[in-house]
């Protein structure tokens, strides 16, 4: 018995067979069930956690030093500028008598209560920006002795900063401010307003301070010799908050006013703007004086006990 044979050769049953499932199909399908699902690697993300510690421990001893090396300093010329503006003596007796205190009485200057606020203040103010740079690194992966310019650093050292200068004013200026306040009459409160005065002028200097002089440091026009001995960023480190100092010493000094001559007693806002432009050009000077160690070659000693201490695990 024969089988009948298709046009094509075939047997008509294996052709029937075949007819609806091609070979490739029959290859295709076969295979794909030999094969294994695929696997779906997990994108993999880690902090730069490598010895943390040492670099918690650099940001804090890099604060320390900063800030006291310059805080016996800031507390002359803060000091100064009170009495000033209160009229109690010139800024060149207030100088000479806290000069003459620390030259000679040094162990009691640093233990008193204004020398150790201006110690907290710039303490925590630097720790905080040191902070927010280890952060940084760790949670981006980046270089330990990585420095930032962002927001996050401005917010945060603004806020520590305004809140630990604001306490420093409201104590400098009742123990400084009009001798009739200290002669047993309770300190008269702070008005709000000059709070506001306060805040609006540590707004600048911290964003002069922090934030400013990376934006600065590269279109600054300095010279290729000027350049060998002194970097652009330690450049723009005392030049930015030393400009700004022109700008926020008026709202510092216009806070002070309130204090020392409250609102209703008769004083109308000619008299403020007289008492705050026969003050502003000496008091900027001060306050240029008082910045360029605040956060000038506060910013530098900070910045570079920092990057050493790093280097010393990193390399």
């Amino acid at each position: 018995m024969t089988r009948a044979i298709d046009r094509d050769g075939l047997p008509e049953s294996l052709a029937e067979k075949t007819r609806f499932q091609p070979a490739s199909d029959v290859t295709i399908s076969s295979r794909a069930r030999s094969l294994p699902a695929p696997i779906k690697t997990p994108k993999v993300e880690y902090w730069n956690t490598k010895d943390l510690p040492w670099r918690i421990t650099s940001d804090i001893a890099a604060a320390a030093c900063a800030s006291g090396l310059i805080s016996p300093l800031i507390t002359i010329i803060d000091r100064s500028i009170i009495e000033r503006a209160s009229s109690r003596c010139t800024l060149r007796a207030s100088i000479l008598n806290s000069l003459t205190h620390f030259l000679t009485r040094p162990h009691k200057f640093l233990a008193s209560k204004p020398a150790l606020l201006i110690s907290a203040l710039y303490f925590g103010t630097y720790l905080t920006a040191n902070t927010v740079d280890t952060l940084t690194s760790t949670f981006e992966h980046k270089p330990p002795e990585t420095t930032t310019s962002g927001s996050a650093k401005f917010l945060a050292t603004t806020g520590v900063n305004m809140s630990l200068c604001l306490y420093k004013d409201s104590q400098f200026t009742r123990m400084f401010g009009p001798s009739h306040s200290l002669a047993g009459a309770a300190a008269k409160a702070v008005p709000t307003a000059s709070y506001a005065l306060f805040a609006l002028r540590d707004s600048l200097t911290i964003f002069a301070s922090f934030n400013l002089p990376p934006l600065v440091a590269p279109i600054l026009p300095l010279s290729k010799e000027l350049e060998k001995q002194v970097s652009r960023a330690s450049m723009a480190q005392f030049l930015a908050p030393a400009g700004i100092q022109l700008l926020s010493t008026p709202l510092h000094l216009w806070g002070l006013d309130l204090y020392n001559r409250p609102m209703g007693n008769g004083v109308g806002w000619r008299g403020r703007v007289r008492r705050v432009g026969r003050d502003w050009l000496g008091s900027s000077a001060a306050r240029i004086g008082r910045i360029v160690p605040a956060f000038g070659v506060g910013g530098v000693v900070n910045s570079s006990v920092r990057g050493r201490m790093m280097g010393l695990k990193s390399g």
